[in-house]
Protein backbone atom coordinates (compact mmCIF):
# COMPACT_ATOMS: atom_id res chain seq x y z
CA UNK A 1 0.00 0.00 0.00
CA UNK A 2 1.88 3.41 -1.14
CA UNK A 3 1.43 6.06 1.14
CA UNK A 4 0.16 9.18 0.63
CA UNK A 5 2.23 12.01 -0.01
CA UNK A 6 2.53 14.40 3.51
CA UNK A 7 1.50 18.14 2.60
CA UNK A 8 3.42 21.19 3.39
CA UNK A 9 1.03 22.91 6.43
CA UNK A 10 0.91 26.51 4.34
CA UNK A 11 -1.63 27.62 6.67
CA UNK A 12 -0.23 31.28 8.42
CA UNK A 13 1.35 31.14 11.57
CA UNK A 14 -0.26 32.71 14.71
CA UNK A 15 -0.07 36.74 14.91
CA UNK A 16 2.01 38.57 17.18
CA UNK A 17 1.13 41.59 15.99
CA UNK A 18 -2.73 40.73 16.36
CA UNK A 19 -2.03 39.55 19.72
CA UNK A 20 -0.67 42.83 20.29
CA UNK A 21 -3.30 44.69 19.09
CA UNK A 22 -5.97 42.98 20.67
CA UNK A 23 -4.09 44.20 24.50
CA UNK A 24 -3.78 47.44 22.84
CA UNK A 25 -7.26 47.98 22.74
CA UNK A 26 -8.53 45.64 25.79
CA UNK A 27 -6.12 48.42 27.91
CA UNK A 28 -7.77 51.64 25.85
CA UNK A 29 -10.89 49.68 26.80
CA UNK A 30 -10.51 49.59 30.19
CA UNK A 31 -9.64 52.89 30.26
CA UNK A 32 -11.95 54.81 28.13
CA UNK A 33 -15.78 53.78 27.89
CA UNK A 34 -16.23 56.10 24.20
CA UNK A 35 -15.16 54.52 20.79
CA UNK A 36 -13.04 57.32 19.55
CA UNK A 37 -11.20 57.66 22.76
CA UNK A 38 -10.54 54.16 22.61
CA UNK A 39 -9.35 54.05 18.47
CA UNK A 40 -7.32 57.08 19.40
CA UNK A 41 -5.63 55.26 22.81
CA UNK A 42 -4.76 52.39 20.95
CA UNK A 43 -3.57 53.90 17.73
CA UNK A 44 -5.11 51.59 15.12
CA UNK A 45 -7.80 51.96 12.38
CA UNK A 46 -11.38 52.03 13.43
CA UNK A 47 -12.24 49.07 11.80
CA UNK A 48 -9.47 46.93 13.21
CA UNK A 49 -10.86 48.62 16.43
CA UNK A 50 -14.35 47.49 16.39
CA UNK A 51 -13.92 43.76 15.05
CA UNK A 52 -11.40 43.37 18.26
CA UNK A 53 -13.88 45.03 20.10
CA UNK A 54 -16.72 42.82 19.22
CA UNK A 55 -14.85 39.69 19.49
CA UNK A 56 -14.17 41.26 23.79
CA UNK A 57 -17.06 41.51 24.26
CA UNK A 58 -18.32 38.02 23.35
CA UNK A 59 -15.55 36.61 25.45
CA UNK A 60 -16.89 39.07 28.26
CA UNK A 61 -13.60 40.60 28.68
CA UNK A 62 -15.34 44.01 28.32
CA UNK A 63 -19.28 45.10 28.33
CA UNK A 64 -21.10 47.76 26.20
CA UNK A 65 -21.38 48.96 22.04
CA UNK A 66 -20.12 51.95 20.79
CA UNK A 67 -23.59 53.75 21.39
CA UNK A 68 -23.44 53.47 25.14
CA UNK A 69 -20.05 53.45 25.53
CA UNK A 70 -17.41 50.32 27.33
CA UNK A 71 -16.78 48.97 30.73
CA UNK A 72 -15.15 46.03 32.08
CA UNK A 73 -16.64 43.18 31.75
CA UNK A 74 -17.11 39.76 34.01
CA UNK A 75 -14.28 37.46 32.81
CA UNK A 76 -11.83 40.78 33.34
CA UNK A 77 -13.46 41.80 37.15
CA UNK A 78 -13.04 38.19 37.79
CA UNK A 79 -9.45 37.57 36.76
CA UNK A 80 -8.45 40.99 38.37
CA UNK A 81 -10.38 40.27 41.09
CA UNK A 82 -8.21 37.17 42.10
CA UNK A 83 -4.83 38.44 41.03
CA UNK A 84 -5.54 41.53 43.26
CA UNK A 85 -6.46 38.90 46.22
CA UNK A 86 -3.17 37.33 45.99
CA UNK A 87 -0.84 40.56 45.65
CA UNK A 88 1.87 40.55 48.30
CA UNK A 89 3.48 43.50 49.02
CA UNK A 90 6.32 41.84 50.90
CA UNK A 91 7.38 39.68 47.80
CA UNK A 92 7.02 42.57 45.48
CA UNK A 93 8.59 45.42 46.77
CA UNK A 94 11.18 43.33 48.34
CA UNK A 95 13.61 43.04 45.34
CA UNK A 96 12.92 46.70 44.87
CA UNK A 97 13.72 47.31 48.62
CA UNK A 98 16.78 45.21 48.32
CA UNK A 99 18.46 47.36 46.14
CA UNK A 100 17.76 50.78 47.85
CA UNK A 101 19.86 49.17 51.07
CA UNK A 102 22.93 48.65 48.66
CA UNK A 103 22.39 52.18 47.29
CA UNK A 104 21.78 53.88 50.82
CA UNK A 105 23.34 51.63 52.90
CA UNK A 106 20.39 53.00 55.51
CA UNK A 107 17.77 50.37 57.40
CA UNK A 108 14.47 50.51 54.74
CA UNK A 109 11.39 50.42 55.83
CA UNK A 110 7.81 49.72 54.49
CA UNK A 111 4.74 50.06 55.99
CA UNK A 112 1.05 49.33 55.86
CA UNK A 113 -2.11 51.24 57.20
CA UNK A 114 -3.91 49.24 59.51
CA UNK A 115 -6.86 51.57 61.19
CA UNK A 116 -4.96 54.15 62.72
CA UNK A 117 -1.90 53.32 62.83
CA UNK A 118 1.15 51.85 60.28
CA UNK A 119 2.25 48.40 60.98
CA UNK A 120 6.35 47.37 59.26
CA UNK A 121 5.50 44.62 57.06
CA UNK A 122 9.23 44.93 55.49
CA UNK A 123 12.54 45.84 56.91
CA UNK A 124 15.85 46.01 55.35
CA UNK A 125 19.10 46.18 57.67
CA UNK A 126 22.21 48.35 56.11
CA UNK A 127 25.95 46.90 56.68
CA UNK A 128 26.31 49.23 59.76
CA UNK A 129 26.90 47.88 63.21
CA UNK A 130 23.74 49.48 64.64
CA UNK A 131 20.27 48.05 64.66
CA UNK A 132 17.28 49.57 64.40
CA UNK A 133 14.29 48.82 67.18
CA UNK A 134 11.65 48.49 64.60
CA UNK A 135 10.52 44.64 63.61
CA UNK A 136 8.24 43.44 61.03
CA UNK A 137 4.74 43.35 62.47
CA UNK A 138 5.73 46.61 64.70
CA UNK A 139 2.65 49.41 64.86
CA UNK A 140 3.25 53.11 65.09
CA UNK A 141 1.27 55.90 65.22
CA UNK A 142 0.47 57.51 62.24
CA UNK A 143 0.78 61.72 63.02
CA UNK A 144 4.50 61.40 64.10
CA UNK A 145 6.13 58.88 61.99
CA UNK A 146 7.35 59.53 58.20
CA UNK A 147 5.28 56.74 56.85
CA UNK A 148 2.21 57.43 58.63
CA UNK A 149 3.13 61.56 57.54
CA UNK A 150 2.86 60.58 53.31
CA UNK A 151 -0.36 58.53 54.27
CA UNK A 152 -2.07 61.20 55.88
CA UNK A 153 -0.82 63.78 53.52
CA UNK A 154 -3.40 62.21 51.06
CA UNK A 155 -5.94 61.97 53.40
CA UNK A 156 -8.91 64.95 53.11
CA UNK A 157 -8.17 67.76 56.36
CA UNK A 158 -11.68 65.77 57.40
CA UNK A 159 -10.14 62.44 57.37
CA UNK A 160 -6.97 64.11 59.69
CA UNK A 161 -9.74 65.85 61.80
CA UNK A 162 -11.62 62.44 62.49
CA UNK A 163 -8.18 60.72 63.40
CA UNK A 164 -7.10 62.72 65.81
CA UNK A 165 -10.58 63.29 67.41
CA UNK A 166 -10.29 59.35 67.88
CA UNK A 167 -6.82 58.81 69.10
CA UNK A 168 -5.45 62.37 69.81
CA UNK A 169 -2.03 63.21 69.07
CA UNK A 170 0.12 61.82 72.49
CA UNK A 171 3.50 62.53 72.66
CA UNK A 172 6.27 60.00 71.85
CA UNK A 173 9.26 62.52 72.28
CA UNK A 174 9.76 65.92 72.55
CA UNK A 175 9.77 66.47 69.32
CA UNK A 176 6.52 65.18 68.28
CA UNK A 177 4.24 67.33 67.17
CA UNK A 178 0.48 67.70 69.63
CA UNK A 179 -0.74 70.56 68.12
CA UNK A 180 -3.64 70.06 65.11
CA UNK A 181 -2.85 72.64 63.34
CA UNK A 182 0.98 72.01 63.36
CA UNK A 183 -0.02 68.57 62.12
CA UNK A 184 -2.39 70.36 59.49
CA UNK A 185 0.56 72.64 58.29
CA UNK A 186 3.15 69.62 58.45
CA UNK A 187 0.93 67.39 55.91
CA UNK A 188 0.82 70.72 53.74
CA UNK A 189 4.30 70.47 53.57
CA UNK A 190 4.68 66.40 52.30
CA UNK A 191 2.00 67.33 50.09
CA UNK A 192 4.01 70.20 48.28
CA UNK A 193 7.35 68.38 48.48
CA UNK A 194 6.06 64.49 47.75
CA UNK A 195 8.01 63.48 51.13
CA UNK A 196 8.13 63.12 54.88
CA UNK A 197 10.59 63.71 57.19
CA UNK A 198 10.45 61.53 61.23
CA UNK A 199 13.58 63.67 63.03
CA UNK A 200 13.07 62.22 66.39
CA UNK A 201 9.38 62.40 66.65
CA UNK A 202 9.06 58.62 67.27
CA UNK A 203 11.65 57.35 68.42
CA UNK A 204 14.39 59.84 70.07
CA UNK A 205 18.04 59.63 68.17
CA UNK A 206 16.34 58.17 65.02
CA UNK A 207 15.46 60.26 61.76
CA UNK A 208 13.78 58.38 58.85
CA UNK A 209 12.91 60.39 54.89
CA UNK A 210 9.93 58.88 53.87
CA UNK A 211 7.51 58.90 50.46
CA UNK A 212 3.98 57.24 49.81
CA UNK A 213 3.22 53.89 47.78
CA UNK A 214 0.00 54.02 46.18
CA UNK A 215 -2.32 50.79 45.41
CA UNK A 216 -3.17 49.74 42.35
CA UNK A 217 -6.37 52.24 43.29
CA UNK A 218 -3.88 55.25 43.05
CA UNK A 219 -4.52 54.98 47.11
CA UNK A 220 -1.87 55.82 49.34
CA UNK A 221 -1.87 53.10 51.20
CA UNK A 222 1.77 52.17 52.04
CA UNK A 223 4.89 54.08 53.33
CA UNK A 224 8.58 53.67 52.71
CA UNK A 225 11.55 55.28 54.64
CA UNK A 226 14.82 55.40 54.67
CA UNK A 227 15.91 55.28 58.43
CA UNK A 228 19.13 56.06 60.27
CA UNK A 229 20.40 57.25 63.66
CA UNK A 230 20.66 60.98 64.22
CA UNK A 231 24.29 60.34 65.18
CA UNK A 232 25.07 59.49 61.40
CA UNK A 233 22.42 62.00 60.07
CA UNK A 234 22.52 65.04 61.97
CA UNK A 235 19.84 67.94 62.16
CA UNK A 236 17.78 67.40 58.79
CA UNK A 237 20.25 65.42 56.74
CA UNK A 238 18.67 62.35 56.39
CA UNK A 239 16.49 64.69 53.28
CA UNK A 240 19.56 64.35 50.78
CA UNK A 241 18.07 60.73 50.35
CA UNK A 242 14.25 62.02 49.28
CA UNK A 243 15.07 61.48 46.02
CA UNK A 244 15.66 57.62 46.57
CA UNK A 245 12.89 57.35 48.38
CA UNK A 246 10.14 58.90 46.21
CA UNK A 247 12.29 57.00 42.61
CA UNK A 248 11.87 53.42 44.91
CA UNK A 249 8.23 54.18 46.12
CA UNK A 250 7.19 55.04 42.85
CA UNK A 251 9.01 51.93 41.76
CA UNK A 252 7.11 49.88 43.98
CA UNK A 253 3.32 51.74 43.21
CA UNK A 254 4.38 50.56 39.42
CA UNK A 255 4.67 46.90 40.83
CA UNK A 256 1.45 47.02 42.56
CA UNK A 257 -0.02 47.96 39.73
CA UNK A 258 -1.12 52.03 40.26
CA UNK A 259 -2.32 54.31 37.90
CA UNK A 260 0.81 56.69 36.46
CA UNK A 261 0.36 60.41 38.26
CA UNK A 262 -0.84 63.37 36.24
Amino acid sequence: MTAEPRTLDTSPAPSGGASEKTLRVLEAAILHDRFTDIVEESGLAKATVHRILATLVEQEFITGDSERGYQPGARFLGIAGSAISRLDISAIAEPIVDGLVREVDCTIHVGVVNGTEMVYVIRRDSSKPYRMGSRVGLSMPMHCSGMGKVVLASWSPEQVDRLIADVGLPARTDATITDPAALHEELARVRARGYAMDLGENERGTVCVSAPIRDHLGRVTYGLSISSIALEHPGSSIEQFAPQAIATADAISRALGAPALG
